[in-house]
């Protein structure tokens, strides 16, 4: 599943968005925005439409759960 995260700067106006192909990418990205003192506007997913990052994270947790364990 892929998601948009939509953010903006402190000091700009205009709303940038950046790509993850995973829930967990899409979390990893939020950490690295919010870091560096970015907004986050939206987080759209096509199957889900928009969500809040608790969302993204219950997501996130369900996927890694999903994916198979190496060993």
């Amino acid at each position: 599943m892929s998601y948009t995260i939509g953010f903006q700067a402190k000091d700009q106006k205009a709303i940038l968005a950046t790509e993850a192909a995973t829930a967990n990418q899409a979390v990893a990205i939020i950490a690295a925005l919010r870091q560096s003192a970015e907004e986050i506007k939206y987080i759209r997913s096509p199957q889900e439409g928009d969500m809040g990052i608790e969302m993204l994270l219950l997501l996130a947790k369900e996927e890694a759960e999903e994916m198979p364990q190496r060993g």
